[in-house]
């Protein structure tokens, strides 16, 4: 079966961490990006259909772009690690700069997707 998907997917080669900007502690880390959401492997406890301010800095060249979003987590699936589960969060808010760099990041040639 064929999976369709609306947005790219882009992997993330290095570890990159997500915060909770709320509690500033570290949920996880980001397994792969799109314009409209992101996977991350978390070993924090997660609620499902929850809002989560989140922030991340992905990799850019020779420098590192930040990030600060607004995210709902839209599933939570235990991974096979004990203790640790793949979370999927869709972007509800983003400035539109950050849209920008993002989408830059995400079709930078050599990049691998999902």
């Amino acid at each position: 079966m064929k999976e369709f998907r609306r947005t790219r997917r882009r992997q993330v080669a290095e570890s990159v961490q997500v915060v909770d900007s709320m509690t500033e502690t570290v949920v996880g880390h980001i397994g792969n990006v799109s314009e409209s959401g992101m996977l991350v492997m978390s070993n924090a406890p997660l609620v499902p259909d929850a809002l989560y301010q989140l922030r991340f800095t992905l990799p850019d060249g020779l420098t590192r772009t930040a990030f600060e979003v607004g995210a709902h987590l839209l599933w939570r699936d235990q991974a096979s690690a004990p203790g640790q589960a793949w979370a999927g969060f869709r972007f509800i808010t983003m400035s539109e700069q950050q849209m920008l760099q993002l989408r830059r990041w995400i079709d930078a040639p050599g990049s691998q997707y999902a």
